[in-house]
């Protein structure tokens, strides 16, 4: 059975599955489904057509699924806000509901950190493994992938992409594409190299990485016309499957994206 305090105010037509703890003050909406083993901190607020995935532990003065930033919302509207499993929202983290426009839900995988104080704006897709530190904030449709890492502080253009394993530093201005596996950094980010730190981690093998640099030093470092670094990656064999995800990444960019300075 849920574990309810008094003082919360969950509506009756809310699904709380077993295992779930709903903390002092906590505000649970009609649409609401909390999977197993969710905690809701005293005062955190959770609503709109919201579900949120197992073990996922909302801490106080959280606001999630509540309507987005946008003046052409109309409450009428069912979108929709999907959290994962194993997420760990901190206080004052603010995570919107989508938009008709945007595909109609935002959506959040599993096993992400956002620390106190950031914001995931409308229709925004974030990956597993990803960390958005304090005060930091999404812009509405972008995309966030596997494993990276946002610093503290940085703002994330609308429609931007942020690749797999990108470091972000603290305080940067995200407003075009960071390529997977870099460190980017600066007021209108660029890339400062590859993030060996973070593969590293993940463990690649040798083989892999060494592919990646190399790959970064066609793309990023060579002066080469993008067409010719594609043709070029291909001539010199670099087929690892991450390469190949970094050269899609690359092709598909609608923005353009961060480049060194």
């Amino acid at each position: 059975m849920p574990t309810v305090h008094p003082t919360a105010v969950v509506d009756p037509s809310a699904k709380l599955a077993e295992g779930v703890v709903i903390g002092a003050y906590a505000v649970v909406g009609s649409h609401v489904e909390l999977h197993e083993g969710v905690e809701l901190r005293p005062h955190a607020h959770v609503r709109g057509h919201t579900t949120v995935g197992a073990r996922t532990r909302i801490f106080p003065f959280t606001v999630v699924g509540e309507e987005p930033q946008d003046k052409g919302f109309d409450p009428a509207m069912e979108t929709e806000l999907h959290v994962g499993e194993d997420n760990v929202i901190r206080e004052h983290v603010s995570i919107h509901l989508g938009t008709p426009g945007g595909g109609g839900a935002t959506r959040i995988g599993n096993d992400n950190l956002f620390m106190n104080g950031s914001h995931v704006g409308h229709d925004a897709k974030i990956g597993d493994h990803v960390i958005v530190a304090s005060n930091s904030a999404l812009g509405g449709h972008c995309e966030i992938q596997d494993y990276a890492v946002i610093g503290a502080l940085t703002g994330v253009h609308q429609f931007t992409r942020v690749g797999e394993s990108v470091m972000v530093a603290g305080l940067a201005g995200v407003a075009q594409d960071a390529p997977p596996f870099s460190l980017v950094a600066g007021e209108r980010t660029t890339i400062r190299g590859l993030n060996a730190v973070g593969i590293r981690r993940r463990g690649f093998s040798p083989e892999v990485r060494k592919e990646l640099k190399r790959a970064y030093h066609i793309f990023f470092h060579s002066k080469l016309r993008l067409e010719v670094a594609f043709e070029r990656v291909r001539e010199e064999g670099l087929a690892s499957a991450e390469v190949g995800r970094l050269v899609h990444f690359l092709e598909t960019s609608e923005r353009g994206f961060s480049r060194p300075q």
